[in-house]
């Protein structure tokens, strides 16, 4: 998990409260010290971007944290009613609707360690059932349901690789696929015909293949633009046409140096790229009548929606503020519903009827500060980096390089509490989009191989070299943090930038990267050895070279680290080697070990780190800001 408030993190599964759901955040009561804004932009209640039932489009799934935690909540559009459909001390936030809108499922780990099974419950209350009696804990590689009641289940294991099973309504599972590398389950056609399979069996985990297939698994067509290892292009599966007898499917291509849509009929091969004349990213779905598609473009860390007319090829811009749509998906009615926000203003589930979609009760989040853009040159080209200042204050101000994980993600111009709290704390924010972040073209994302950590530390040094000679930042107050792939490349650039950062505050991170290896799920080792060009045993110079335990003799500044004792991303075994080598050389340190996974999807627990990282970084700078 890379962003620090998102809880659940990206596509569907993303925050927020339900309406009239208990336990909602409450102001402070008369005598009590008032709640300060940063903490109170974490515990208002807030909703993610709702799924509806193909066949049922009044029935909705969301998450919500209106009672502390991140859970599922079902929605009856029709009655208004809104009920938790979870409840479990760590949260829950993986989840989906049966087409009908008879069944919600949902993903059962064990506190945040990603491996489980799949469970089920009506739509309208009831009892728990595991939801594919018979299959065993695994992590989960994608699921597809039909309306007939049949379940296309992806799981991967250290023992069996990507495994894909068919369960029809009463019947046994059937396993249709297995690969060592890594896959899933892309899409399950209307009529249950068809099946897309996202693999990597060429090997590149970063580069998937798609092939369809029937549901015994006999393969109907490939599409596969790695085909003789000369082209590094991958492929999404975006979803099969949303109407009985239709074939085509949508696909992402990286054919012209980004992510776009294209159609493809895999009974008849017949490819119809869409070729928007659109700079940046572009992802898109169908609209239920599939006459159309709703697309969303990217670029420079903002985006916006547009709908596409297939029988005209006509594309029109739909209207939404400046600022980040974080998932988008259209009605049968012709709108449109969206997750807008701005770094300012927090976020909103939007229609395009101009409608708020789901407007969570009780505290609003306040508002925080605007980013700018800087475009500083760098090494590999101009890198963007967003900015934000505290109110009032003039430069150069306590900074902190917050940098994002993934590393294929990036920052946007989207709220998120975490910066804003250190804003609130009188540091500027800076936030880098470093090679290897999406959206700005392929070239970018794919420029990390073989010498992984080292280049996005280019970029970012470059930017913090900006950032104190325009008299933004302060040199002798710079704090480094990050999340997950942040939290790595903050522990690294202590060691590698040594005379660079006054202090380090790293969550969930990568510190021992063979170590790391040996403990991480199945789907992380495989996109490890495409980063790094093979196995720690066939190339342990790049490893050495792009872990942070390799130079943890070098850092000289203080060090804060928290961690998950169940993560299965960044492991807890390699982050207490490079604990024990901190301790054994004097570095000062302090380490916080959660119950969770890759962090925390409870309000008190994040607003209990950050107030940890803060006051660590005001401990150890000179001339902390109040």
């Amino acid at each position: 998990m890379t962003d620090d408030d998102a809880g659940p993190g990206g596509g569907g599964a993303s925050r927020d409260a339900a309406g009239g759901a208990a336990g909602g955040a409450q102001e402070p009561t008369p005598g009590r010290q008032p709640m300060p804004d940063w903490e109170k932009r974490f515990r208002a209640p807030r909703v993610g971007l709702p799924q509806w039932a193909r066949h049922a489009p009044d029935r909705s799934l969301f998450v919500s944290n209106a009672t502390g935690t991140f859970e599922l909540y079902a929605w009856d559009r029709a009655s208004g009613e809104q009920r938790q459909a979870t409840d479990r001390p760590n949260g829950t936030v993986a989840g989906t609707l049966s087409p009908d809108g008879a069944w919600v499922w949902w993903f059962a780990d064990t506190d945040g360690d990603e491996f489980g099974v799949w469970m089920r419950q009506p739509f309208h209350g009831g009892p728990d059932e595991p939801a594919v009696p018979g299959l065993q804990p695994s992590f989960p590689a994608g699921l597809a349901l039909g309306h007939d009641g049949t379940a296309v289940v992806g799981r991967m294991t250290e023992e069996d690789g990507t495994t894909i099973h068919v369960v029809r309504p009463g019947g046994e599972p059937v396993e249709i696929y297995r690969h060592r590398q890594s896959g899933g389950v892309g899409d399950l056609s209307h009529d249950g015909t068809l099946l897309a399979v996202e693999h990597t069996e060429h090997g590149d985990a970063m580069h998937s293949a798609v092939r369809v297939v029937r549901p015994d698994g006999s393969t109907v067509a490939e599409l596969d633009d790695t085909e003789g290892g000369t082209k590094e292009l991958g492929l999404s599966v975006l979803g099969f046409a949303p109407v009985d007898g239709d074939s085509r499917l949508l696909i992402g291509h990286q054919r012209r140096g980004r992510w776009e849509p294209m159609i493809w009929d895999p009974l008849t091969g017949e490819q119809t790229e869409t070729a928007f004349d659109l700079p940046g990213d572009v992802a898109a779905e169908w609209y239920p009548d599939a006459a159309g598609l709703l697309v969303e473009h990217s670029r420079q860390a903002r985006s916006e929606l547009w709908r596409y007319d297939l029988a005209e090829g006509a594309l029109t811009r739909v209207e939404t503020p400046q600022g980040t749509v974080s998932g988008a998906t259209a009605r049968p009615d012709g709108t449109a519903e969206y997750l807008w926000s701005s770094a300012a203003e927090p976020p909103q589930i939007r229609s395009t009827s101009g409608q708020i979609v789901l407007d969570p009760p009780g505290m609003r989040p306040p508002p925080s500060v605007p980013v700018t853009d800087a475009w500083v040159a760098g090494p590999g080209g101009r890198v963007h980096a967003l900015v934000q200042t505290p109110p009032g204050g003039e430069g150069p101000f306590p900074t902190v390089f917050e940098i994002h994980g993934g590393p294929t993600a990036h920052d946007s111009d989207a709220f998120t509490a975490g910066p804003a709290a250190w804003l609130d704390h009188g540091f500027a924010v800076v936030r880098v989009n470093y090679r290897g972040s999406t959206g700005y073209g392929r070239e970018w994302t794919d420029a990390l191989k073989h010498r992984i950590g080292l280049i996005e530390l280019e970029d970012i040094g470059a930017v913090r070299e900006w950032a104190v000679s325009s008299g933004l930042a302060d040199p002798e107050r710079l704090v480094l943090t990050g999340g997950s792939w942040g939290g790595y490349l903050t522990l690294l650039g202590l060691g590698v930038q040594p005379d660079a950062w006054a202090v380090g505050v790293a969550a969930v991170p990568v510190a021992d990267y063979v170590a790391a290896y040996e403990d991480e799920m199945e789907a992380l080792k495989a996109m490890d050895r495409t980063l790094l060009g093979g196995t720690p045993q066939e190339v342990p110079e790049r490893w050495a070279a792009s872990s942070p335990i390799t130079y943890v003799d070098r850092v000289r500044v203080p060090v804060y680290i928290s961690a998950g004792v169940n993560d299965p991303r960044c492991p807890i075994r390699q982050i207490e080697n490079y604990v024990d080598r901190l301790a054994a050389q004097g570095t000062p340190h302090e380490v916080y070990r959660y119950d969770a996974g890759h962090g925390s999807l409870v309000v008190e627990e994040r607003i209990k780190q950050v107030a940890q990282e803060i006051r660590f970084a005001q401990q150890h700078l000179k001339h902390p800001p109040s």
